[in-house]
């Protein structure tokens, strides 16, 4: 496993420990964005986030800003 870490960060033309460090930012990120679209019972969202890979950009946004719409709507929905 390290020599494959190696041969990708040498590839990428970055260092093992930035190499880790990013990966360690993606998973975090990518796994609370992951439980908070199954908790809202957003299938599309969980299946978009845990296929597309964007260092985290992309569970960032859906933490901050998507995922609150979808509650919003949902509260909406059940005041009526």
């Amino acid at each position: 496993m390290a020599e494959y870490l190696s041969l990708i960060s040498s590839q990428l033309g970055i260092s093992i420990w930035l190499l880790f460090i990013i990966l360690v930012w993606e998973i975090t990120w990518k796994l609370v964005a992951m439980w908070k679209s199954a908790k809202n019972n957003s299938v599309a969202w969980f299946i978009v986030l845990g296929v597309i890979n964007t260092i985290g950009i992309l569970p960032i946004l859906y933490i901050y800003v998507f995922s609150k719409t979808g509650n919003k709507e949902k509260k909406a929905k059940k005041n009526k």
